[in-house]
């Protein structure tokens, strides 16, 4: 028996992977796509999952406007981080689900407009192995995935201890096709055009600052769900704000600017749903957030030197495609350098988990997740750069509960 046979065959292995995946994994009965589908179902539309029961009940009342607002990464634990019980958003939750995994907004965002799981619509994180480009891509911008200069040196602070990696040790990233990578190699129908196309008295839209027209600010993101509301006819409106989920990246889930942003999210949108009437609002967030303790890979050459191409997916979720050689010692060189701090699971155990969701895999998807998947199950993240790995002190896509259990906030105006 090989290394790597007497890793997957240890008899204890399948009921601490399984055991890991209950207590912080998601629930794909109970999650954002099984909302989704409450709205797929109710503009009559034809649904690919479950639906959310507890949305369903507040659905068939028949509001005029139903309205999904997503603000990034308001979990459970920023809310009762920075929130009294009797505050307005915790009073008005409804119901507790899950993320899809890996929790993090490329992965989610796509599941929500999609109605699919992540290993359905395949869009499974921030960067990501597109085989037909041998490249790993920024997917949302485009782009080749940031890396740093051969040979890149940090300056020394003012103190003379710290090293400081500024954007002069980086490479620069090229955009990698005069098309876009992600919609062309896994596209995906998103449920505005379903509801649009499936019955004419409804109407659906998005008030998001990437989809036109573009609001820029939460302001103009609110204007434009009030202006729809107002106007005659039934419809769905999906919305999406990049708060808090921006400021915790930059400071941390419990920082005086977090708790600003948060408390101040509340106010507006208490204020904001008592300006609408005939409208159901779900107000839910696409992932949590934890601060990490942030590493590069590159301060590991035992790892990144068994490593064909750098991880991508996410720094709390790496796929690593192995070299033949090193497979069979990979899984022990990983945890000499990693410890227990991430969940190693191969390639074979990931299918069979169902780790991305219970669907039909995609075509392709098998061969975007490498040899290896490490699921991160402490606060510990692994960057590809050491920019990166300064500037972050916010992170999410691993496998705490933090970061998977979310609110389903219901406002009835």
């Amino acid at each position: 028996m090989t290394d790597i046979d007497s890793f997957t065959e240890d008899q204890n292995r399948k009921k601490i992977i399984e055991d890991k995946l209950r207590f912080a994994g998601p629930d794909y009965n109970n999650c954002l796509v099984n909302l989704s589908n409450s709205i797929i179902k109710r503009f009559g539309a034809e649904t690919t999952a479950n639906t959310l029961p507890i949305a369903d009940e507040y659905l068939v009342k028949g509001y005029r406007n139903v309205v999904i607002l997503l603000l990034d990464a308001l979990g459970i634990s920023t809310l009762e981080d920075h929130l009294e019980k009797d505050a307005f958003f915790r009073s008005h939750i409804r119901h507790t689900y899950t993320s899809v995994y890996p929790a993090t907004t490329v992965a989610a965002t796509t599941s929500v407009l999609s109605g699919l799981y992540p290993n359905e619509h395949g869009w499974l994180g921030w960067d990501m192995y597109f085989p037909k480009l041998d490249k790993n891509v920024t997917v949302f911008w485009n782009k080749e995935q940031m890396s740093e200069l051969e040979g890149a040196i940090p300056t020394i602070g003012e103190d003379g201890k710290h090293a400081i990696w500024g954007t002069d040790t980086l490479a620069e990233s090229e955009v990698v096709a005069d098309f876009d990578a992600a919609s062309t190699y896994i596209p995906y129908t998103n449920i505005i055009d379903k509801i649009n196309a499936a019955n004419e008295e409804t109407k659906a839209y998005v008030s998001s600052p990437y989809v036109d027209p573009c609001p820029e600010t939460l302001e103009k993101i609110l204007e434009r769900i009030k202006d729809l509301c107002d106007a005659p006819g039934e419809k769905f409106i999906y919305a999406y704000w990049n708060e808090p989920d921006s400021t915790m990246h930059d400071t941390g889930t419990k920082s005086a600017d977090t708790h600003e942003v948060v408390t101040s999210l509340e106010k507006t949108l208490e204020k904001f749903s008592s300006e609408l009437s005939d409208t159901l609002m779900f107000i839910t967030a696409d992932h949590g957030h934890i601060d990490s303790n942030n590493l590069c890979i590159g301060d590991y050459p035992e790892v990144l030197n068994c490593l064909v191409r750098r991880p991508s997916i996410e720094p709390r979720t790496l796929n690593l495609f192995v070299k033949e050689e090193c497979k069979a010692d990979f899984p022990e060189i990983f945890k000499r350098n990693f410890g227990d701090d991430f969940l190693l699971l191969t390639k074979e155990e990931v299918l069979e988990h169902k780790l991305f969701g219970p669907g039909e895999n995609r075509d392709g998807l098998t061969d975007m997740i490498g040899d290896f998947v490490a699921l991160a199950i402490s606060n510990t993240s692994v960057f590809n750069t050491h920019f990166q790995m300064q500037i972050m002190p916010g992170a999410h896509a691993g496998l705490t509960a933090e970061e998977a259990r979310i609110p389903l906030i219901v406002v009835e105006s």
